[in-house]
């Protein structure tokens, strides 16, 4: 298979070529539809001028007049009655000429040659050295009638251009193939570069750059793939660490599932032990069922399989059924919740909505200090309904906020000195309001608390 440089090469020569006869053929046709006429004309001009002034002067020696005009830059040949010629200036390539055009000429006529030459495909009529390809003016001088048939001599006037022009048109293929070639490499050196990297990263490797500061479309795709490849590495490192966490969070429970199993084989085992070591082992199946509930969620939801139950529903009494059901542990951290929750209602899917409070809420609870206070406010502004859930727990630092929304990540433990999540919940959030079109975005300092603002149209159809 050709190169791209190759086909570049191979199309542009091409190009050249084709533009070149294209051009020909037009100038061509210009040549015989215009140029044509406007030649034959100056020179039945020029031959009538001669031709007066040779009758208005009849002392002039007719040949040597002719040989001196002949001399800068013409052809005669000259007829007279008896069908006698003469030729001056440079001789005629081809001297046949009908014996009815010089009778005609003879006769009082003007022979227009240069116009009736035949029409053919190269532009014969302006270098044809024929006789034929002349104009043919009556002349009388001291008495006698001649018919003097005259045009340019070509080879004369062009002789010393004929060399200039081949060079020029030389040297312009020459420079234009050259340069096409460097040029060439020059625009195809980045899809090389391009390609090369491509390969790496089939093969892995993430670590691309091409270098390039062109700003054309080259210099955008190249920018472009270092950016792909960039994102790629990410989603390489979130892969990895994706299988690592729930390779992590499967194998915990289900290393503590069966090291408590081994423990209730015991014969000698009390019953309140028993009892401990059974809730442990429920706690660890609840822990298991929740991240494979969690996993399978996320896996609907980047599928946009989850959305089947968009209707209109009210928010805040959603949320308000929520806190409800979270009372119990409010009191039992003696945190104040306050809420401002006007009636609003949205389209959208109510069940996936609810995982998203769910998840806030209980975070809100799960982060807070003892004694601590949320509060949870709605409105709306135009199109939207804003939601807002500000707790007075740990708070999170720059790093923490900056990867909250990342799949299984969780925060410092020690520091948090709370249960082990599954550090799904908050992507799962994000995921389910993108999916409504709506956004999310939090705020935090440590030791003083939390605030998730989230953003939903109202009328999402």
């Amino acid at each position: 298979m050709k190169s791209l440089y190759v086909k570049f090469v191979v199309m542009t020569i091409g190009i050249m070529i084709s533009s070149g006869i294209l051009a020909f053929f037009i100038s061509n046709g210009y040549y015989q539809i215009k140029l044509k006429p406007f030649n034959d004309e100056k020179n039945t001009t020029i031959a009538l001028d001669i031709a007066t002034f040779l009758e208005e002067h009849p002392n002039i020696e007719l040949d040597a007049y002719l040989n001196n005009v002949a001399s800068v830059g013409y052809q005669f040949y000259l007829v007279d009655e008896e069908k006698v010629g003469s030729y001056y200036g440079e001789d005629f390539r081809e001297q046949y000429l009908e014996t009815s055009i010089i009778d005609t000429v003879l006769n009082g006529e003007i022979y227009h040659g240069i116009e009736e030459f035949p029409q053919q495909t190269f532009v014969t009529g302006f270098f044809a050295n024929e006789l034929a390809n002349t104009i043919g003016v009556p002349i009388t001088h001291n008495g006698t009638s001649y018919a003097m048939f005259i045009r340019p001599n070509i080879d004369l006037l062009f002789n010393e251009m004929h060399s200039l022009f081949a060079w020029i048109l030389a040297l312009t293929i020459v420079f234009s193939i050259l340069l096409v070639l460097v040029s060439t490499k020059y625009l195809v050196k980045p899809i090389t570069k391009l390609t090369k990297a491509t390969k790496r990263l089939a093969n892995g490797d993430f670590q691309v750059n091409l270098g390039t500061k062109r700003k054309d479309e080259l210099g955008v795709l190249a920018q472009s793939f270092e950016r792909m490849s960039y994102q790629l590495e990410q989603l390489d490192d979130m892969k990895n660490e994706f299988i690592s966490n729930i390779s992590h969070d499967i194998q915990s429970p289900l290393s503590n599932l069966k090291g408590y199993t081994n423990l209730l084989k015991k014969e000698d085992l009390e019953e309140q032990e028993k009892i401990e070591y059974i809730g442990v082992m429920d706690s660890e199946i609840t822990r298991l069922s929740t991240l494979t509930k969690q996993l399978l969620l996320l896996a609907s939801l980047d599928r946009k399989e989850a959305i089947v139950n968009m209707r209109t529903f009210d928010v805040a009494d959603q949320l308000k059924g929520l806190i409800k059901s979270y009372q119990w542990m409010l009191d039992e951290k003696g945190i104040m919740i306050s809420y401002s929750l006007p009636s609003t209602k949205i389209y959208g899917d109510p069940a996936l909505l609810h995982t998203v409070w769910d998840n806030l809420l209980s975070n809100a609870i799960k982060y807070n200090y003892l004694n601590g206070s949320i509060d949870i406010s709605l409105w709306v502004e135009e199109a939207s309904m804003l939601i807002q859930v500000k707790d007075s727990g740990i708070g999170l630092n720059e790093k923490e906020l900056n990867r909250i929304f990342d799949r299984f990540y969780r925060a410092d433990l020690a520091r948090t000195r709370t249960m082990e999540g599954t550090g799904l919940g908050l992507s799962i959030v994000r995921t389910i309001i993108a999916l409504h079109n709506g956004d999310i975005s939090v705020s935090s300092k440590e030791k003083e608390g939390t605030t998730f603002v989230i953003s939903l149209p109202i009328d999402n159809q």
